[in-house]
């Protein structure tokens, strides 16, 4: 059974910066990718960034491209999402997911992914 833990969650200053992990436990195997995906109020889920195992490729939704950074430590079977330069609209809570149904092609689409975490909300003001 696998299990996602995020944390680094919170409220924040626009300009600001957060970093979230995401511990990933149970696994058998690892996963075809891992993503953070996030979701406001009246919303839907939207892929935010993702990281393809083997390639290590990563892949960036626009409204982020150029602050937020995925990452993954294998040792330690965390991933993390750096954000930098925080905005208003980055308000949302956040969830980690990793994905064992198959290749992944953008590992930023949520039909990628068949285990989610239970998000960590961030705020920013």
């Amino acid at each position: 059974h696998v299990q996602l833990v995020e944390s680094g969650g919170g409220s924040v200053q626009a300009g600001g910066s957060l970093k979230l992990s995401c511990k990933v436990s149970g696994h058998s195997r690892g996963s075809n990718c891992m993503g953070w995906f996030r979701q406001a109020p009246g919303k839907e889920r939207e892929g935010v960034a993702g990281i393809i195992a083997g390639s290590g490729r990563t892949s960036y939704a626009n409204s982020v491209k150029g602050r937020f950074t995925i990452s993954q430590d294998n040792a330690k079977n965390t991933v993390y999402l750096q954000m930098n330069s925080l905005k208003p609209e980055d308000t949302a809570m956040y969830f980690c997911a990793a994905g064992y149904l198959g290749p992944c092609l953008t590992s930023l689409s949520v039909f990628e992914y068949n285990a989610w975490g239970q998000g960590t909300q961030v705020t920013v003001s």
